[in-house]
């Protein structure tokens, strides 16, 4: 493996981006779905709950990939697209759940997830 090659290669934390982005769809699915009342979740509204810290761990250990994942270059740009989405995650439970708010603060948080995702697993270019 050349230098250039192993600079070209996505950060080996990209599992950890991929898992936060997943947990995040999933929670948005299941709000939205309750929203549009296709679902009724009154017997196990903890589900929105677990997935809602599942997201929130997983973001948060996709960001400490900017600590140890290789390559640091690559990792350092996921982590940083990534952690503005800790914002609206961590308003989220202060917002009400019966509110306009509580959706919209949490679809700020889409595209620093998206971002994240994609620098994590997208190669980085050489920068000269």
């Amino acid at each position: 493996m050349t230098w250039t090659s192993r600079r070209r290669r996505p950060t080996d934390a990209a599992p950890l981006f991929v898992a936060a982005a997943s947990a995040y769809g999933a929670n948005v699915a299941l709000g939205t779905a309750v929203a549009a009342r296709v679902i009724d979740t009154r017997n196990f509204r903890w589900v929105h709950h677990a997935l809602y810290i599942a997201t929130c761990v997983t973001t948060g250990l996709a960001v400490s990939a900017a600590v140890w994942a290789r390559p640091r270059r690559a990792s350092r740009r996921a982590a940083l697209a990534l952690l503005p989405a800790a914002a609206p995650l961590a308003a989220i439970p202060y917002l009400g759940t019966h509110s306009r708010r509580h959706p919209l603060v949490a679809v700020v948080a889409a595209p620093f997830i998206v971002a994240g995702v994609v620098c994590a697993r997208v190669p980085s270019a050489d920068r000269k």
